[in-house]
């Protein structure tokens, strides 16, 4: 074998090695979304910039943003026509796991993991800064069903598999409360929340009847995240129509 050979064979079985280490890579892990998560209401007068900013920020192909209406601020002179008793139970979840005292809106949470103070923006260009690496999913509407797809990954954490259905985008006019007489837009409204099942790691498919999702919802996103609210480890959306 020649000095020449010896160098190509040499390559050839580095670079064959680079592509063993990628393929076994990307069979746990992909890049997934940011997840944010505004809790909400259309009787607070505070809200209405948070989701003008969620709006903005869920054009991103990079970020899955979510509104979470709750029903607190209901006996206040308005009711929020999207309200969630789910979204205030998800908040209250968060508040415990954050080691919040008390739940409040305008609140954003950042892939479960923060719920940062002020001003949104800059604590999210820092999140989206940082590698997100997330558990194969795969979204796919078929024969009038949902098929989800939750695919393997060595020493994942058991999860919930969480479905969110959700309205891409509203105008409300708002008649009575903090809000009198303003027209809001608003963005991305979850409108059901339904926990699929769990996920250790190995794959797992999930069908979901069209039917059985709320009429108003135009899209649905997948969450895997572990018990109690832990940081979310895999996120996907996609159009329902």
């Amino acid at each position: 074998m020649t000095a020449g050979s010896f160098r190509v064979r040499r390559a050839l079985r580095a670079g064959f090695a680079a592509w063993l280490l990628l393929t076994a890579a990307a069979s746990y892990a992909q890049p997934r979304p940011l997840v944010l998560e505004l809790f909400t209401s259309e009787g607070c007068s505070s809200c209405p910039p948070a989701e003008a900013y969620l709006g903005t920020v869920s054009a991103r192909a990079d970020v899955l943003a979510l509104a979470f209406h709750v029903d607190y601020w209901d006996s206040l002179g308005w009711r929020d026509r999207f309200d969630l008793r789910q979204a205030v139970e998800r908040q209250e979840a968060y508040a415990r796991r954050l080691q919040r005292s008390s739940v409040y809106t305008p609140q954003l949470v950042i892939d479960g993991r923060s719920d940062p103070p002020g001003s949104y923006a800059n604590a999210v260009a820092v999140a989206l800064g940082k590698p997100r690496d997330g558990v194969p999913l795969a979204l796919d509407v078929h024969n009038d069903s949902l098929r989800v797809e939750v695919g393997t990954r060595a020493g994942g954490p058991r999860s919930d598999v969480l479905l969110i259905a959700y309205l891409r985008h509203a105008v409300s006019a708002i008649g009575r409360g903090e809000n009198a007489g303003r027209t809001l837009e608003e963005y991305n409204i979850v409108r059901a929340i339904r926990t699929l099942g769990s996920w250790n790691g190995e794959p797992r498919s999930f069908d979901v009847p069209l039917a059985s999702l709320p009429q108003d919802a135009t899209d649905a996103a997948v969450l895997v995240q572990p018990p109690g609210q832990a940081p979310i480890i895999g996120a996907l959306a996609r159009a329902l129509h």
